[in-house]
């Protein structure tokens, strides 16, 4: 059976670095693995999708909608965005913090208000301020390391398997920050 995963986001939010965690997570549980990069308007603030399925045989990166098992969204629009890429019982993981898009900054268009309420009630949402316990952790960088620990519990494989890849993926001299910023995603799962 294939896992589907969607990480969604800003640029600059480490969702590539995210995928290639995960990817290199399945590939070490001994799985088969298609890993899709959609970069979009990455260096201009705007979305970047990226697709990792995992499984016994795997034969195309690409998650179609409705087929996501889980999203992770490291904003509350891109989760509002992509929220149909979700299967029926799949899970939205979702970093609550906003970021205006060019069009709202510019006074073209207004930001959606209660996104996360509106997900709520037609998807299975689990929400986390991984900004603040990153900027809590003294570095704002390792957002994506904190949600992907409290995303991990529903993408499955055991936490040290999980701290080994972190710690074989990222910048040498942030190995232990992001570890410790996995950890405190992780244990704030519910």
């Amino acid at each position: 059976m294939t896992k589907n995963i969607m990480i969604v986001g800003v640029g600059g939010q480490g969702t590539l670095l995210t995928s290639r965690i995960i990817g290199k997570t399945a590939m070490a549980m001994g799985l088969d693995v298609e890993i899709s990069e959609v970069h979009g308007m990455a260096q201009r603030g705007g979305s970047v999708v990226t697709f990792v399925r995992f499984g016994e045989k795997v034969y195309e990166p690409v998650v179609e909608e409705g087929q996501a098992d889980v999203i992770i969204s490291f904003e509350r629009l891109e989760a509002l965005r992509y929220a149909h890429f979700l299967k029926k019982n799949g899970v939205l993981v979702v970093n609550d913090c906003r970021i205006e898009p060019m069009t709202v900054v510019i006074g073209a268009k207004q930001y959606p208000a209660e996104i996360l309420e509106g997900l709520q009630k037609e998807h299975e949402l689990y929400a986390i301020d991984g900004q603040s316990i990153a900027k809590e952790l003294g570095n704002s960088k390792v957002l994506n390391s904190v949600v992907l620990g409290y995303a991990a519990k529903f993408i499955g494989f055991d936490k040290e398997t999980w701290l080994d890849v972190v710690a074989s993926t990222v910048p040498q001299k942030t190995v232990e920050l992001n570890q410790k910023a996995f950890l405190e995603g992780y244990e704030a799962h519910k």
